[in-house]
């Protein structure tokens, strides 16, 4: 018996320990599945990395909320064509209420009958409380004009929004093309600072060598050392730079900020077909962003115009009424009632003719701009349309750079194979030919953003 009561208190305290350990390593468990899931590498092509921005980075979720938002307002301003239909219910109670007194007698007093009538009598008009109800259609008819002008500006907003939705997509992919070709060419910067370090390696051991025979004076060393130091300093600024754009394209791409991306290094496809010169500025007139939020502005503008002249014109409104009474007098318990209301501002101190002129104010601004934006697009396809052919002669020249450094690389190769060039040398011409591919990468990917650009000045996504 006391066996069982000692086992019994030992399991009500070991219990509570055995599940806070249990819940302590779940906790540690999920911490660590979490670390896991955030820090996993996550292989991506260009193109995955444009649909995968454009389905999840928040600044287009924005603006595809501001197409939304625009279709209601649209939506509100379309609802004043149409019929109105209201109702208006009351109960009044009325603290004194008037009547007609008849005395004694005032229609005549025949010897028949004697006085009409015999004795005053007070004849009360309705009830102290009274109960009206009414439901009333109303149909704006003049007001049609303007309600038509608000219609077309709530139109011009909603174009505005698409835009503007559209011009966010060629921004975000163009940012992604931006940061992944960043990337690429950072890893490559960094590989080619690695083969620096070690050509920088092996030139320093040579050195110390050197003056260790006394071939060679210290300072020969003291420089080695310091090239060897600037180059690893190059590594680090590399890393960095790299850890950098990692963290700003995991955030375009709406991934984990810890994130490890490992890219395409495949630049053959990175090529945008770009057309002349000519067609590129005709179709950057008809589809660039700018100039067609610039037209939508124009249209709303003169909407607003249009609105405003037709203030000066009478608002005469239909209407009808179905009501119910109980209480008032002289009137029937149901009855109805029709016609038309007019009103119209005899004098409103100027309002509408300087609303007019504001809005004339407003329509030259638009129409200004849209001019600019025009003026502004062609002298941005030409600034694009230039860079994107002297990047193209640029690839050509890196081209040629790096079929030169790597034979150099070769040449070296058989030298050292042959005992007539040193190490140092070797690792050098290796190094200088990796630089000089990541500079070929670094101009054919530069071309490629070139024509993205270009391709976004036109109004089209950068693919």
């Amino acid at each position: 018996m006391q066996l069982q009561t000692i086992q019994g208190a030992l399991g009500r305290i070991l219990f509570p320990i055995v599940l806070c350990t249990a819940g302590f390593l779940g906790q540690c468990v999920a911490h660590s599945q979490d670390r896991t899931q955030s820090g996993a590498t996550v292989p991506l092509t260009l193109a995955q990395a444009i649909d995968l921005a454009l389905k999840q980075n928040r600044t287009l979720q924005l603006a595809h909320l501001a197409v939304v938002d625009s279709v209601h307002k649209k939506e509100i301003a379309r609802s004043a064509y149409f019929s109105h239909i209201k109702n208006e219910s009351s109960i009044l109670h009325v603290t004194e209420l008037a009547g007609v007194e008849i005395p004694a007698g005032a229609f005549g007093v025949p010897t028949a009958t004697g006085p009409i009538p015999a004795k005053s009598l007070f004849i009360g008009q309705g009830s102290d409380t009274a109960y009206t109800s009414g439901t009333g259609l109303t149909q704006p008819l003049t007001q049609m004009l303007k309600i038509h002008e608000s219609n077309r500006a709530a139109t011009a907003d909603i174009n505005t929004a698409k835009i503007q939705l559209n011009n966010a997509e060629n921004e975000i992919a163009l940012k992604v093309r931006q940061l992944y070709y960043g990337l690429l060419i950072g890893q490559l910067r960094l590989g080619a600072a690695t083969a620096e370090v070690n050509a920088s390696q092996v030139k320093a051991q040579e050195s110390a060598d050197a003056v260790a025979q006394g071939r060679a004076l210290d300072v020969a060393a003291l420089e080695s050392r310091a090239a060897l130091l600037d180059a690893r300093q190059t590594v680090l600024t590399q890393k960095l730079q790299i850890h950098d754009l990692t963290v700003a394209l995991n955030d375009l791409l709406g991934l984990p900020l810890s994130s490890q991306l490992q890219l395409d290094e495949d630049p053959s496809a990175s090529s945008i077909a770009v057309p002349s010169r000519e067609e590129c500025l005709r179709i950057a007139q008809e589809q660039s962003p700018e100039v067609r939020v610039a037209k939508q502005a124009v249209i709303k503008a003169r909407a607003g115009l249009e609105a405003a002249k037709d203030a000066y014109i009478p608002d005469i409104t239909g209407l009808a009424r179905y009501s119910y009474q109980s209480g008032v007098p002289l009137l029937v318990h149901n009855f109805g009632t029709f016609g038309f209301s007019l009103s119209y501002d005899v004098f409103d101190g100027g309002r509408r003719n300087a609303e007019i002129k504001d809005s004339r104010t407003l329509l030259s601004e638009a129409e200004l701009s849209l001019a600019k934006a025009k003026d502004e697009l062609t002298v941005e396809v030409e600034t694009a349309y230039d860079k994107v052919e002297q990047l193209q002669s640029m690839v050509g020249v890196a081209e040629e750079a790096l079929g030169v450094r790597t034979e150099a690389a070769r040449l070296v190769d058989r030298q050292f194979e042959q005992n007539i060039a040193l190490a140092s040398a070797r690792e050098e011409a290796h190094a200088k030919a990796v630089s000089a591919k990541a500079a070929l990468l670094d101009a054919t990917l530069g071309l490629s953003l070139a024509q993205a650009e270009l391709k976004r000045t036109m109004g089209q996504i950068p693919q």
